[in-house]
């Protein structure tokens, strides 16, 4: 499947309904400042009946399936029946759960952990699963869960998506890439704080103009975080997953940053070329009255600013972004339009200023991903320098959990795959490379070791023998005090 072959407005703007059983809407609220994305939360079939003026509008629907603290629970019968009503209806996209790494998305008292695989990262991505194929099944869109964009542990986004991702990889491998390749979407929510601005003119990359001085018609606009020049002047070599000693979680909280670094781990891990990204709620938040800078590297926004920051943001959304990027639906309805009559000012910059669309290439969303004939053996080809990719793998009696408590900063520093299955390796390419630490006990290290140089001659081996669970604990830490990611 190729980008252009998904059904949507091609208009970045997008607006979060306020709540569920709001039907109707007023469609005024997002007709007129010229949306492209509304963002519909149901539980039932409310709202079904006003798909059609959304879409009459040249309105995309996102509709999210929603019971309050849902946890991992089953795609049923009760949401397939709910989901095939709205794709008759004419909707196309569709999320199933919402920010699991939260503990009110769970029943109350359950505190979910990215290294609890069993009981929560398993079911999560099983029943997901069955909701995919069910949506393709249908010609519509899957979302893949999105994630609130913490990196703090345990709710670090960073860590929770590496854990989806790793089991995908190990347990359901091909099954995912024909997911991603027959309609598949991120959904994000990209709440962006103040982690965007607009140059001075004339004054370099990393000058910022202050709010009075904005203009969302100007160029100059910087909305890459954490890849822009103010990011990278004070912490050098920070990425959305990490690189340096201020980022041990990652850094996730930018309009593009999850759907940045899904793309650079599935194209590793899946071969995936140009995955869609769609911020299913977030933006600038729309404080009414009020001056916020929650970081103060960057300038501070009010009421009048994020109006003009709000419009750069989508413009920039259409012309700069990378291609894969779709838009946000802003959080929300009622945050934007209140009750005694106000209204953001940003929603009138929106209803006086033209959408620009969005042009999207025929790029195709997987690269090499998808299976191909050929009578080269599988597994990776020769190194030429360092290895294109490096995994850790975990020998029998060793889990992924106790690897992540033991060896928490090396995998923060190094961004490994983690896995316990060895065949992994030969859905590495021969025109790639790799590099894979062995952890094993010392009662089968010698026949992993000579299993894996026969079957891959061109892999290069850092095996470790977990002998003394404290000594390997120690090896790690001391890799990382001396930036060496081998041995």
């Amino acid at each position: 499947m190729r980008l252009d072959e998904y059904q949507w407005s091609r208009n970045p703007r997008g607006l979060h309904v306020a709540s569920i059983y709001q039907s109707p809407p007023d469609f005024s609220r997002y007709i007129n400042p010229q949306m492209g994305w509304v963002k519909l939360i149901v539980a039932g079939t409310e709202y079904v009946d006003d798909v059609a003026v959304f879409l009459s509008h040249n309105i995309t629907p996102i509709v999210r399936l929603y019971l309050g603290r849902y946890g991992a629970g089953p795609f049923d019968g009760y949401w397939q029946s709910i989901t095939y009503a709205f794709a008759r209806a004419g909707v196309k996209w569709f999320e199933f759960y919402n920010e699991p790494n939260l503990g009110v998305e769970w029943v109350d008292g359950f505190n979910p952990d990215w290294r609890n695989r069993d009981g929560v990262i398993v079911p999560l991505i099983e029943n997901w699963l069955n909701f995919a194929e069910f949506v393709i099944s249908l010609g519509c869109y899957p979302g893949f869960i999105p994630l609130a964009e913490s990196n703090d542990t345990p709710y670090a986004a960073v860590r929770w998506m590496d854990a989806f991702l790793n089991y995908l990889l190990e347990r359901h491998a091909e099954r995912f890439r024909r997911i991603l390749n027959s309609g598949f979407f991120l959904a994000t929510h990209p709440y962006t704080l103040n982690h965007f601005y607009q140059e001075v003119p004339g004054g370099g990359g990393a000058s910022a103009r202050q709010p009075s001085q904005q203009r969302a018609n100007e160029p100059g606009w910087h909305f890459e975080y954490p890849y822009d020049p103010i990011s990278q002047r004070d912490d050098p070599g920070r990425t959305v997953g990490g690189g340096t000693a201020l980022t041990p979680n990652g850094d996730p909280v930018g309009l593009i940053a999850m759907g940045q670094y899904f793309n650079e781990r599935a194209a590793v891990m899946f071969g995936t070329q140009a995955v869609p990204v769609v911020g299913t709620e977030g933006g600038i938040w729309a404080f009414r009255g009020e001056t916020f800078q929650q970081d103060n590297r960057y300038p501070p926004y009010n009421e009048n600013s994020h109006a003009e920051s709000t419009l750069a943001l989508f413009e920039w959304s259409a012309q700069q972004a990378p291609a894969w990027f779709f838009g946000v639906t802003l959080w929300k309805e009622d945050e934007y339009y209140g009750n005694d009559g106000w209204i953001a000012p940003a929603i009138g910059k929106l209803a006086s200023t033209p959408p620009i669309l969005k042009q999207v290439p025929a790029l195709e969303v997987m690269g090499t991903g998808m299976p191909t004939p050929t009578s080269t053996p599988p597994g990776p080809g020769p190194i030429h320098g360092q290895a294109d990719y490096h995994m850790v793998i975990l020998g029998i009696g060793l889990e992924s959990r106790w690897f992540f408590d033991t060896a928490q900063a090396y995998y923060n520093t190094f961004r490994p795959i983690v896995t316990t299955l060895p065949e992994l390796m030969q859905y590495i390419p021969p025109s790639q490379s790799l590099a894979a630490t062995i952890l094993t006990l010392p009662e089968t290290a010698e026949v992993i070791e000579t299993a894996l140089r026969v079957r891959y001659p061109n892999l290069w081996l850092d095996m470790i023998i977990a002998d003394d669970l404290e000594r390997v604990r120690q090896l790690f830490v001391q890799r990382v005090r001396l930036n060496l990611r081998f041995g």
